[in-house]
């Protein structure tokens, strides 16, 4: 469980907690769960009070009742016309077919009288509760609204009204223009859940949005590339390469949507879009991707220059042989197709002043050396960038129990950098041992906390 979660469930809890206790809600009182997850603690922490408490507390609150082990308590609580919809959602799925069916009347006559603000307030607890064995039945009612042929508007919704003028004209009124929280006219609920914070809303509109079919490939592509979550960004980018591979108008792929999936967040992303350069003619191009700092978008990209009739490894090793050039994503990239061969190339990077460089230098030889060169790395656990030690320890790992206790424990000293004291630490755990045992010791009173956690922690 996350802390967003924990969170959640901990202020449903104590909702629950409090108004059992006889606190009031509302202003200056229990503030009302307002998450998926407070309300669904809420209700299993009033089920959990009555059943742990002689006699069991006295159920006063209307939200209580809702909630209570009694399934008459239940049944009537819901035909209080202020029940709060995200209980009757819950007691949608309830154990008892009464309370179930009666819940289920109350949540579509919600739905009927006011459809944006019950499909705004109660699709994320809805999908949550979808899950639920007798949950099924909400979920599908709000697909079938979402689904309509007629969108679904917003509470919040303001249409654009055209200027009018009379005679005398100051008794005219002037133009205004559509109210939009979401960007989109007309602004719809469909277009809130698209935008949702919550993940799992927004995979779900993406998925609704994408079986209507209602957006160009431009536009799907450009919901690909803004979109931080990889889930959703897959599906809009999938359905994007979908639509440039079915014959259009144009007859080819879009040009604008391919460029916009190349500047996406996601890798996978930008993978389908070095992916769609060879069926838009502009193979070529895909040689500017072969260092990307995603291994997937530069495996696709070493794949559209191999069916350009280009060579991926000689175009990576004219980036690292120029010192001007040669940046840390480039010496991956060219580690990735190189050979034993190529070890010595990649061995002279490491004297390049850029500590990253450095680094992507020594994980690239870690696959391609033989033998560990011990007195070559040792050396390098005393780098002033902390990304060369971590590496050089990751080389020295398999070697460990080889190695020579006394320069590594010397590295653990508070006059070392606090990198060269934690890559010493690993090899000297990994050797095992009463040198291991010794250096859990001596780090245990180190003044850096990390490391210190470190060594008390689980292996140390």
């Amino acid at each position: 469980m996350g802390a967003a979660m924990r969170s959640e469930t901990e202020s449903g809890r104590a909702a629950a907690r409090a108004l059992l206790g006889g606190a009031r809600a509302g202003f200056g009182g229990v503030r009302p769960p307002d998450l998926p997850g407070a309300w669904t603690a809420f209700d299993e922490e009033v089920r959990r009070v009555h059943s742990r408490s002689y006699p069991p507390p006295p159920g006063t609150r209307l939200e209580t009742r809702l909630c209570d082990p009694d399934g008459h308590v239940r049944e009537a609580a819901l035909r209080d016309p202020k029940a709060p919809l995200p209980l009757v959602a819950i007691r949608c799925a309830d154990w008892v077919p009464a309370v179930r069916d009666l819940a289920r009347q109350v949540l579509a006559g919600a739905l009927a009288a006011d459809p944006g603000r019950t499909l705004t307030a109660l699709v994320p607890l809805v999908l949550r509760l979808g899950r639920r064995e007798q949950g099924g039945w909400a979920l599908e009612l709000f697909d079938t609204a979402l689904r309509a042929k007629e969108p679904v508007l917003a509470p919040w919704a303001r249409p654009a009204r055209p200027a009018r003028w009379g005679r005398p004209a100051r008794w005219g009124r002037p133009a205004r223009p559509a109210r939009t929280l979401t960007g989109e006219v007309p602004d719809t609920v469909m277009a809130w859940l698209r935008r949702s914070g919550d993940l799992q809303v927004r995979r779900y509109a993406a998925r609704l949005t994408l079986e209507s079919g209602q957006f160009g490939v431009r536009e799907l592509a450009r919901r690909a590339a803004v979109e931080s979550d990889p889930l959703t960004s897959r599906l809009w980018a999938e359905a994007a390469m979908a639509a440039m591979a079915a014959d259009g108008p144009d007859g080819g792929p879009d040009d604008e949507a391919v460029d916009t999936l190349l500047g996406g967040h996601v890798p996978m992303v930008r993978a389908c879009g070095v992916t769609a350069l060879r069926r838009a003619g502009r193979a070529a191009e895909a040689a500017r991707h072969l260092t990307d700092r995603s291994a997937l978008v530069r495996a696709c990209a070493r794949w559209a220059v191999k069916q350009a009739g280009g060579d991926p490894y000689a175009l990576c090793r004219e980036l690292i042989e120029d010192p001007e050039r040669v940046f840390p994503y480039a010496v991956t990239g060219f580690a990735e197709c190189a050979g034993r061969a190529d070890a010595p190339l990649l061995r002279a990077l490491l004297d390049h002043p850029a500590g990253a460089v450095r680094a992507a230098a020594l994980a690239g030889l870690r696959p391609l050396e033989g033998p560990v060169d011990v007195e070559r790395l040792l050396p390098l656990l005393d780098d002033p960038s902390a990304s060369v030690a971590r590496e050089a320890a990751l080389c020295l790992l398999s070697s460990a129990v080889r190695l020579d206790a006394a320069p590594l424990e010397a590295r653990l000293g508070a006059d070392r950098p606090a990198h060269t004291r934690r890559a010493a630490f690993r090899l000297l755990r990994a050797r095992g041992g009463a040198a291991a045992l010794r250096a859990s010791r001596a780090l245990a009173r180190d003044p850096d906390p990390s490391l210190r956690a470190l060594a008390l922690g689980p292996g140390g």
